[in-house]
C-alpha cells in the first residue's frame, strides 16, 4: 500500500513518541486490572498560588487482545469496545481506518485511524475531523499469551496515552477541530 506524505510523516511522529513512552514505562506484566483509580490534580483558584485539589477518577480500561489472538478485525472491535468506556456528547461520530502494518526487529505495529466528527442536519459533511492514531505493538520474541501493547496518539499531540493510564477528555478533540476550523478561515480558495 503507497502511504502519501502525510501518512509517512504521522508514521514517524507516532514512532518516535512511542520510543520514547516506552523507555519511561515500566515494564507490566499480563493481567493488569480492567480499571483503575487515579488522581488528578486541579487547580484551586488560580489567584492562590500552590492551591490544589485533587480529585479520583475511574481510569477505564478494557481486557486486551493477547498476541496470539490478536487480528485486525479483532484489533478494531477492541477499539470499538474501548471507546465505548470514554465520555463524551451524543453528537460526535467516529470511524476507523485500519493504516496498515509496519515490520519492525522485534515486533510488528498495526496501525489504526478514528475519526471524529459532529456532523449536524444543517451540515452533515463536516468541515473538519479529529484523528486518534491507535498503535498494537505486537512483539515477535514474548511468549503468545503476553497483551499486545496499545498506544494511541491525538493528532496535533505528541503525547502517547496508553489505555488505563489516562482519562480521556472530549475537549481534546474539540481543540483539534476549533484548531482546523481557525486556520481554514486564513486560507484562500
Amino acid at each position: 500500500m503507497e502511504l502519501d506524505i502525510y501518512a509517512q510523516q504521522a508514521h514517524s511522529l507516532v514512532d518516535a513518541a512511542i520510543g520514547i513512552a516506552m523507555k519511561q514505562l515500566e515494564e507490566e506484566l499480563p493481567g493488569d486490572e480492567p480499571t483503575k483509580t487515579a488522581l488528578h490534580t486541579i487547580p484551586l483558584d488560580d489567584s492562590r498560588e500552590g492551591s490544589f485539589i485533587y480529585e479520583e477518577h475511574d481510569v477505564k480500561n478494557i481486557a486486551w487482545l493477547t498476541i496470539d489472538e490478536f487480528t485486525e478485525k479483532k484489533g478494531e472491535e477492541k477499539i470499538h469496545e474501548f471507546i465505548k468506556t470514554w465520555q463524551y456528547e451524543n453528537g460526535w461520530l467516529y470511524c476507523i481506518d485500519y493504516l496498515g502494518v509496519d515490520e519492525a526487529s522485534f515486533d510488528y505495529r498495526h496501525r489504526y485511524r478514528v475519526r471524529w466528527s459532529i456532523p449536524t442536519r444543517r451540515k452533515p459533511v463536516p468541515k473538519a475531523t479529529a484523528s486518534v492514531y491507535f498503535t498494537f505493538q505486537i512483539s515477535k520474541i514474548k511468549p503468545k499469551n503476553y497483551p499486545v501493547e496499545v498506544y494511541y496518539v491525538f493528532e496535533t499531540n505528541t503525547l502517547v496515552h496508553r489505555p488505563g493510564k489516562s482519562r480521556f477528555r472530549e475537549v481534546w478533540l474539540k481543540d483539534i477541530i476549533e484548531s482546523k476550523a481557525q486556520m481554514m478561515r486564513f486560507i484562500d480558495y
